[in-house]
């Protein structure tokens, strides 16, 4: 990936649209994405800074219909009517079609940011829980306790959001299986609509990782893994959810939350990303850079082509996330006659050999064997790709080069 300012895109396939909202009130050790301490005058800089992008890019997409707006952070509701204000400008510059979707931090959500949320058509919210256990937070510097997080995911359930989601962490230290199952029983009590999990990620450049050193980065062991997901399965199956991706867990006839599936995505803010299909595009991490470029320049740090070959490989690999595909999906995409190139052809034939897919009416379904694999792959995908393009846009607003 290199530095540049591409052409604004063309043409794009269902999209979506992304806000990235840097501000925390606190910096969790463990988090790696690009977050800084909220600021009040900071972010009044931010606000103006996104309105502009958001008007310097709306004529170049003007006639596209988005499918769906994800708000992410830091911590998105830090400042609520601010948040209010960048989301009314969204909603007059684009035609947002579908969900409005906002990641929640349980010490940022009191009941009157959710009738905000609510009166703006969020529907669809993410509580970031970790853990209901009050040991396990401190050991992970979170900023709230077991039962202010359990709260805020009755209150969420309470204000008659489509669908509830809560993030939980497992693999953390100190964590037992018994720990685990206790986080599962609480947060589906709660009433929540989806669950989704995450391992702890070690990442070298947070302050996790820097405590540790980056050889001393550890992967989750593999039986404790395998051991969490299998009691993730049975209990999330007890509570009447089914299993909607290899880490996320939803009620029948509940939309899912996900902030990562959309094929093609614009994004908005300091570190946001987009995919326009011929081009995938690096916001600047740093916000005062992001700010001062704007409005005469867009904002963008790095660019990496994508050919058709990249395309689908991408394409494939979030539909094998959410445990199928088929060739419609592919022809909807890509066109009738476009079929997958010869060497994911292969390793589709391998992956249904060792017994990680099997055939279905028209496509290819992930076992549960394969979703674990999956998991773990994604684990270091994400470690290694994470680590190099976040941690060099952490270390200077304007990267010469990025290689993944």
């Amino acid at each position: 990936m290199t530095g540049g300012d591409p052409a604004p895109p063309g043409a794009l396939h269902q999209p979506g649209l992304y806000l990235h909202v840097p501000f925390c009130r606190n910096l969790c050790p463990y988090c790696p994405y690009n977050r800084v301490p909220f600021d009040e005058q900071a972010f009044a800089s931010y606000e103006r800074a996104v309105t502009r992008e958001i008007d310097l890019c709306a004529p170049s997409l003007e006639g596209q219909r988005f499918v769906s707006l994800y708000i992410g952070g830091g911590t998105p509701t830090v400042e609520p009517e601010g948040l209010l204000r960048i989301l009314r400008h969204f909603q007059r510059r684009f035609e947002i079609a579908g969900d409005i979707c906002v990641e929640l931090h349980p010490a940022n959500m009191d009941d009157r940011c959710l009738e905000l949320l609510r009166d703006a058509n969020v529907t669809l919210v993410s509580v970031g829980v970790e853990s209901a256990n009050d040991r396990l937070l401190r050991a992970i510097g979170r900023s709230h306790d077991g039962a202010a997080a359990l709260d805020a995911v009755r209150r969420a359930v309470a204000a008659g959001f489509q669908t509830v989601n809560a993030d939980l962490m497992f693999a953390l230290p100190g964590q037992t299986l018994g720990d685990w199952e206790a986080d599962l029983d609480a947060v589906l009590g709660a009433g929540v609509d989806q669950l989704s999990t995450y391992p702890l990620f070690s990442f070298p450049y947070t302050e996790l990782g820097q405590s540790q050193g980056a050889r001393a980065v550890r992967r989750p062991p593999g039986r404790l893994v395998r051991a969490m997901l299998a009691a993730t399965d049975r209990r999330a199956a007890s509570a009447g959810l089914e299993r909607c991706a290899v880490w996320s867990w939803l009620r029948p006839n509940r939309q899912k939350f996900s902030s990562i599936t959309r094929h093609h995505y614009v994004g908005f803010g300091p570190s946001a990303a987009s995919m326009t299909g011929n081009s995938f595009l690096v916001n600047t991490f740093d916000p005062d850079a992001y700010s001062r470029t704007l409005p005469a320049l867009r904002p963008v740090a790095l660019s990496m082509p994508v050919d058709r070959r990249l395309e689908l490989a991408y394409w494939l690999y979030w539909r094998v996330y959410e445990l199928h595909f088929d060739q419609a999906g592919l022809a909807d995409l890509f066109g009738p006659s476009t079929g997958l190139p010869l060497g994911l052809r292969c390793l589709i034939r391998l992956a249904g050999a060792l017994g990680l897919l099997e055939r279905t009416a028209g496509g290819y379904r992930v076992t549960t064997s394969g979703a674990y694999w999956i998991h773990r792959i994604q684990n270091e995908y994400s470690l290694r790709y994470i680590t190099r393009l976040w941690g060099a846009g952490r270390r200077t607003p304007w990267p010469e080069a990025v290689t993944l």
